[in-house]
């Protein structure tokens, strides 16, 4: 049984069972991991609080029968929206940590422009998947892909509120 322990932020839990929760943490020694925390849906559960979504906080967990989240305290606030770290934790890989994005949340000076292009999807240089152009771009997470103003219109508009990343910015 190995034990370690790391700084991170909190991007995503989720219920698991009737008093157990799983959680998406991005670390800064280990990059993207999920992990269980046992009891933490309890109402008297003391690490709960410090495994919120946008919360940094210093974690120890231990591999035994997958990860486990043993301990947890709460450092401050990530500063970025509960979507973006949703959207973050599905574009970062599991268990490759990534310095750049790492610096920038701790640094308090994340964008999603300067993040693209630490992750390889430079937006300087991206072209609309579907058309060519080079104006309003937007990420579509699930295709890994840029599109324009028009072209994103044609994905139904579900599909667009849950995995398209707008940089708002024409180009």
């Amino acid at each position: 049984m190995q034990e370690y322990v790391t700084s991170a932020v909190s991007l995503r839990k989720y219920p698991q069972g009737d008093l157990d929760g799983r959680y998406t943490l991005f670390t800064e020694r280990f990059g993207r991991m999920t992990g269980k925390a046992k009891s933490s849906r309890k109402i008297t559960s003391k690490l709960a609080p410090h495994l919120e979504p946008g919360t940094v906080l210093r974690v120890r967990f231990i591999e035994a029968h997958g990860t486990q989240i043993i301990d947890a305290l709460k450092e401050g606030m990530a500063g970025i929206s509960i979507i973006n770290l949703q959207f973050l934790s599905m574009l970062l890989p599991e268990g490759q940590p990534e310095p750049g994005i790492w610096r920038m949340i701790a640094e308090r000076s994340f964008s999603w422009r300067a993040a693209f292009a630490v992750l390889g999807w430079d937006p300087e240089d991206a072209l609309c998947a579907s058309c060519g152009t080079r104006k309003g771009m937007h990420f579509y997470i699930p295709r890994q892909e840029f599109f324009c103003d028009t072209c994103i219109r044609k994905l139904p508009l579900k599909t667009r509120e849950s995995a398209v990343i707008s940089l708002h910015v024409s180009l």
